[in-house]
């Protein structure tokens, strides 16, 4: 069992940001991550350094000011460690995964920073071999350095959609097509809003003229109706914005719906008792780089006032995010769908939810058709919804969300009613946890300092 000041879990700007103004502060803490290298999916870093990818110069100035803020002793980086939850005596639980052991971290405080998970909207067929997130084909192409090999597809709502179609022309591989539920070029007077947010208008811009430069078929007001098996190949029918199909055969097709807080599982905030724990960044709020920058800023002097440092000011941060926010929802205006999708309750009973566990909309249909129903967590035990892998990252939202709209008449299911809060919030071995430190006999110890 280790202890020290201030333990911060994942290592993307929010923390990395909270982690520099600790140690501004003079307080020492330990940043964790489960990469081997710190920036998170936003930064994330090559495998082999001479294999990267072209990125905006304001996203790498973004990410060299933050690595530059952790550059002293005061912080310690932990790779390769996942961070399972916070135990009954307040001890952080960590999976290092170099060693295969689960180890007990006594801090006197705890920020958050686990970032956003990406939101998919379940299709027929998104389960095919072939399929994945739009966020996870960006990974794959920053870590590698080198374009998803085949004929690829876009398709969902938001601008991650456009600046991973530019991220693929530039790597040599451009998409086949881009289906963007929403039409960006029809909102300008909204768009011109953006001129007070010239960092995130510059990187927009960019991506986008690149797109149009490439002659890249871009789908807008579109939708991706299902996916089918086409002998070795996927075939995607897209419904366009004159109600016309078109089927399109590819190889991989990546799915991106937006994002929102990556918080499953986590314990709550909490400012009073050891230890402190405080959330930051795009798990707190889904908000986007900068703005989980000037948030994971604001949570590491939140934590350095409460530990005892000289109060800093955060009156600054709180304009800055505040611009960030309101930078955000002219997005989201500019990218709002031109048509209203189909509700979840419409999807063909076939139709996968849970992607892990292959449970489908039919199977939840025949577990509510009981008279009184079935409340979140009998289903997730019935009908293993949210119980793979995943831990309902990916459709434990969709899945309350379809038994709200199947059984209007029951009390409506929350999303922590199928994923629970408890740990490991995460699936680890029982090698690991075999491993790990002996249990503490009492609970009525004192955090060392």
């Amino acid at each position: 069992m280790a202890d020290t000041r201030v333990i911060i879990i994942g290592a993307g700007p929010a923390g990395l940001a909270a982690a520099a103004e600790l140690a501004r502060a003079g307080q020492d803490c330990v940043l964790i991550d489960q990469r081997a290298t710190p920036g998170g999916a936003i930064h994330r870093q090559p495998a082999h350094p001479s294999r990267t990818i072209p990125m905006s110069r304001v996203a790498r100035l973004r990410f060299e000011s933050l690595m530059k803020g952790i550059a002293t002793p005061r912080v310690q980086f932990r790779g390769l460690s996942h961070f399972l939850g916070v135990d009954g005596d307040g001890f952080a639980l960590i999976e290092d995964r170099t060693n295969g052991r689960v180890e007990k971290l006594a801090a006197k405080a705890i920020i958050l920073a686990t970032g956003a998970v990406e939101k998919i909207r379940p299709v027929q067929g998104w389960e095919l071999p072939g399929v994945s997130t739009a966020g996870g084909m960006q990974v794959m192409l920053k870590e590698t350095g080198i374009a998803p090999q085949g004929r690829i597809l876009l398709a969902g709502n938001g601008p991650l959609l456009v600046a991973l179609a530019a991220q693929l022309i530039r790597a040599g591989n451009p998409p086949l097509a881009l289906v963007e539920a929403a039409n960006p070029m029809t909102k300008p007077l909204t768009a011109l809003g953006l001129l007070r947010h010239p960092a995130l208008l510059g990187e927009a811009a960019g991506f986008t003229f690149d797109v149009l430069r490439s002659g890249l078929p871009w789908m807008r007001g579109a939708s991706l109706v299902r996916i089918e098996q086409a002998g070795s190949a996927l075939a995607a029918v897209i419904r366009q914005a004159d109600g016309q199909e078109t089927r399109i055969e590819v190889d991989r097709i990546a799915l991106h719906d937006g994002i929102r807080e990556n918080r499953i599982g986590l314990p709550q905030t909490n400012l009073q008792d050891a230890p402190i724990i405080v959330h930051a960044g795009d798990c707190r709020q889904t908000l986007g780089a900068p703005a989980a920058v000037c948030d994971g800023a604001r949570a590491g002097r939140q934590v350095a006032a409460l530990l005892g440092a000289k109060a800093c000011d955060v009156a600054k941060l709180e304009r800055q995010l505040a611009r960030q926010v309101a930078a955000q929802k002219r997005l989201a205006r500019i990218f709002s769908p031109v048509a209203a999708l189909p509700a979840l309750k419409d999807l063909p009973d076939e139709t996968v939810i849970c992607r892990c566990e292959g449970s489908t909309v039919g199977s939840l249909k025949a577990l509510l058709s009981v008279k009184d129903g079935l409340s979140g967590r009998e289903v997730k035990h019935n009908g293993r919804f949210a119980m793979g892998n995943c831990q309902g990252r990916f459709c434990a939202a969709n899945t309350a969300a379809l038994m709200a709209q199947l059984r209007p008449d029951m009390p409506e299911a929350s999303e922590a009613d199928l994923t629970g809060r408890r740990w490991p919030i995460r699936p680890v071995s029982i090698a690991a946890l075999l491993s790990a430190a002996p249990a503490e006999q009492t609970n009525d110890h004192e955090v060392r300092l």
